[in-house]
């Protein structure tokens, strides 16, 4: 199958790799020719470097190399398989792009949208044929992370998911199917990961420093919620917050804050521009956190809670399976433990007493526990039983 990407960006040359190491010609469409040379080259520059480093053989890389066929005419879309974007996240040049796409390729051609926060119903329903179109959301980097969300629309043909869940598969990535919901799965369940850390912020319990530590050190999680979403750059983390907001009808759960809003505002993205919640500068002096083990397991109790209820909602709206839950958050955000065993683990009377301790004393329905969850406290279920 001849595959089209459009967007030679990190995350359309990162998709660009995965398809061509899988052994597909690719088709790499971008406006600027400079912008297409740039992306090739980087490319070519990395397979080499993991050929030197024996993660590939140097006639593989070399092939892969071959394969890649950077273009700025989409005429040369007319005989691939599956069409895929990977641009900027605007719903009408979205739908524009895929209006003249649909112009060139085959009926048979399938269609598919990276975008990690618009619905993908919205963007389908730009063309002609709209069961033909799907999500397939990978992460950055594309060639590191494994984990690929695979959403179908209200449109999308039967069947197609599992094609296309199959096709994602064969390339070494590891699929999860989500129903097309905002976020979809990691974006919609990760969301209280930064919201109540930059609550418990506002909030003066602990300084930014003192609640990455509890959630690296004493949590388990790879990064804490400040350095990530500097790592990240809060021109994309704020942006997808406040898209999840306003999707859910403005549910309080994802109110976006004004704290991260005015780094945003400041142009202060975080790593990328030498500032965010903190300073990246040479000479800068990074804060010491505060390493009570009493206040750091407050803080990891008040965050996880979050994150587990928003775990159990999902489970309980059938955005996802158990499965592919747990999966997306081990492998799409890295965190150390599905969230759904990590409740099992630590009780799940005990994950609710701190959600409604937390609701009794803020009366925000931000903390209102999942009826899932209350309903199998009740029953003295656990998630292994489901």
């Amino acid at each position: 199958m001849i595959i089209g990407i459009i967007g030679s960006g990190a995350m359309g040359a990162g998709i660009a790799q995965v398809v061509a190491v899988a052994g597909h010609d690719v088709y790499l469409l971008d406006q600027s020719a400079t912008a297409l040379e740039k992306a090739t080259a980087g490319i070519a520059s990395t397979l080499r470097k993991l050929a030197d480093k024996g993660k590939i053989s140097a006639d593989a890389a070399e092939a892969s190399i071959a394969r890649l066929r950077p273009t700025t005419d989409m005429r040369d879309f007319a005989g691939c398989g599956l069409v895929l974007e990977a641009i900027v996240e605007e719903l009408a040049v979205k739908q524009q792009v895929f209006r003249q796409v649909e112009a060139v390729v085959s009926a048979e051609c399938m269609l598919a949208s990276n975008t990690s926060s618009l619905s993908i119903a919205s963007i389908a329903a730009a063309c002609q044929r709209p069961e033909r179109f799907i999500g397939i959301h990978f992460f950055n980097p594309a060639p590191l992370m494994a984990l690929v969300e695979i959403i179908p629309a209200v449109q999308t043909r039967e069947g197609l998911a599992e094609e296309v869940r199959s096709l994602v598969h064969s390339w070494g990535k590891l699929p999860v199917l989500t129903k097309d919901t905002p976020g979809f799965i990691v974006n919609r369940v990760a969301r209280p990961f930064y919201g109540e850390a930059i609550r418990l912020l506002e909030e003066g319990v602990a300084d930014m420093a003192t609640i990455d530590w509890a959630l690296t050190e004493l949590g388990g999680f790879r990064m804490g919620p400040f350095a990530l979403m500097d790592f990240i750059g809060h021109d994309v983390n704020y942006r997808v917050t406040e898209s999840v907001f306003s999707s859910f009808f403005f549910d309080p759960r994802f109110k976006p804050s004004f704290t991260q809003k005015r780094l945003f505002e400041a142009g202060y993205y975080g790593r990328k521009t030498g500032r965010g919640f903190y300073n990246y500068a040479a000479d800068a002096v990074l804060p010491e956190p505060n390493r009570d083990a009493q206040l750091g397991h407050q803080i990891v109790t008040r965050v996880l809670a979050m994150l587990i209820n928003e775990a159990v909602d999902a489970l309980a709206l059938n955005v996802a399976s158990k499965e592919d839950l747990e999966l997306a958050m081990t492998k799409g955000v890295n965190y150390p433990k599905g969230l759904l065993a990590w409740a099992d683990e630590l009780g799940l009377p005990q994950v609710l007493n701190t959600l409604d301790a937390l609701y009794d004393e803020y009366h925000e329905d931000r903390y209102r526990a999942s009826p899932l969850l209350r309903r199998m406290v009740r029953a003295g279920q656990t998630f292994a039983d489901r």
